[in-house]
């Protein structure tokens, strides 16, 4: 009896050992498959991620490649008239925006599909710009690539037509409502850019000899254009060797960018120039700092010759920092100023026509910016009696976006020679 309950309590100990020795098993197998799934979960998250700050163009093509693959869509014959690769670059408050290159191609007897942004017209040439955009601030910020094209005369802007070549290499659609026009904080993006002109359009632009293009904002809320950030620049496109020559002339030169010279609108010659003056009044809450002149000798161009009474004149460029105190905008447009000459005798008003500035330019509320002044002067009154008399000049009041003086008709007087 003793040694039958010996081997039943045996054969228990025995299976309770088999039983816990399965668990054991079943336990470590399924905790070997719960880390297989994290393993294989985290790797999937890490491909992802790194999916996600790749670059939005892989691999770029060459002008050479994307003019094949324009001639094989449209079934034209391409011939490149000019290629550029000088580079032009524009820091707008960390992000920096960069015209690479460009190139002129003439397009001729191609398929009557794509002849509306043409003109209608099977013959004509495209530029086909090369632009980078990158962010080196910290935080992410939206960039809508609209970089419209213009040049003297034109009826309208030129725009992107995506027919012409691969979409993945269009910065437009790198950088779309898709992706919310997001540009992340370090991340670099390019792409290309076309503007056709049909053959009548094309010869308008051959004459003039270059073409300009404005560049958009960067703004921290795609939403709301108020939250753009930066100084607008205008980028000038030579069409030819002798335009680039004088392109390069102007630049060595370094005239101030009123709308003369942002858009080209005639020959400037420097007379006479100061710089790094940096004298400082206050206008109520503002501060503004006089950081230099010049006086160049202007004539302007065929197109733009009817706008102006003389052949040829002379411009005083005025320029200044302006340091916003107050708790609201500051308009560009709206801010006069006064210039006196031949000893207080004569004055003249601001050209507000050859101002680079927008309704909506603004100094933002407590912060800074450049800030220019242009008068148009009789270029015989200032052989004969002005050049050399001294130029005082009054600048304000401060001025809302609405207009309305918020300075309560306070000015400042530098005298500039």
């Amino acid at each position: 009896m003793i040694r039958k309950g010996f081997m039943l309590f045996v054969v228990l100990l025995f299976s309770v050992f088999i039983t816990t020795a399965c668990g054991s098993d079943e336990k470590e197998e399924k905790d070997d498959t719960a880390n297989a799934e994290k393993s294989k979960e985290e790797v999937v998250k890490k491909d992802e991620d790194n999916k996600a700050k790749e670059p939005k163009n892989t691999k770029e093509a060459s002008f050479s490649e994307l003019i094949s693959y324009m001639e094989k869509t449209t079934e034209g014959t391409a011939d490149v008239l000019y290629e550029n690769k000088e580079p032009q670059t524009h820091d707008m408050e960390g992000v920096t925006f960069t015209l690479n290159s460009y190139t002129l191609v003439e397009l001729n007897d191609f398929h009557r599909d794509y002849n509306i942004p043409f003109d209608d017209q099977t013959n004509g040439g495209v530029i086909i710009a090369h632009y980078s955009v990158k962010n080196d601030t910290d935080k992410d910020v939206h960039y809508m690539p609209s970089l419209y094209m213009t040049y003297t005369g034109a009826e309208k802007d030129i725009n992107n037509y995506q027919e012409l070549l691969p979409k993945d290499q269009q910065l437009p659609i790198l950088l779309s409502p898709d992706n919310d026009y997001l540009l992340e904080a370090g991340e670099e993006v390019s792409g290309y850019y076309t503007y056709p002109f049909g053959e009548d359009r094309l010869n308008d632009v051959l004459e003039v000899g270059s073409v300009e293009v404005e560049i958009p904002l960067p703004q921290t809320d795609k939403d709301d254009f108020s939250t753009s950030f930066g100084e607008e620049k205008t980028f000038s496109f030579p069409l030819d060797a002798e335009n680039q020559k004088k392109a390069a002339q102007e630049a060595s030169e370094g005239f101030y960018e009123d709308k003369v010279t942002a858009e080209n609108m005639g020959d400037k010659e420097m007379l006479e120039s100061e710089e790094g003056i940096g004298e400082s009044k206050d206008i109520d809450k503002a501060t503004v700092t006089l950081e230099g002149y010049q006086i160049t000798n202007f004539v302007p161009n065929e197109e733009e010759a009817p706008r102006f009474q003389a052949d040829e004149l002379v411009l005083l460029t005025v320029k200044f920092t302006i340091d916003n105190g107050y708790d609201e905008d500051i308009s560009k447009s709206s801010i006069s100023s006064t210039l006196h000459l031949n000893d207080g005798k004569q004055w003249t008003l601001n050209e507000g026509m050859l101002l680079p500035y927008k309704n909506d330019d603004v100094i933002s509320a407590n912060d800074s910016s450049d800030l220019l002044q242009v008068f148009l002067l009789d270029k015989e009154q200032y052989e004969k009696i002005w050049k050399d008399k001294a130029f005082e000049l009054e600048i304000g009041p401060m001025r809302n976006i609405d207009g309305k003086d918020i300075s309560k008709g306070a000015e400042a007087e530098f005298k500039l020679k």
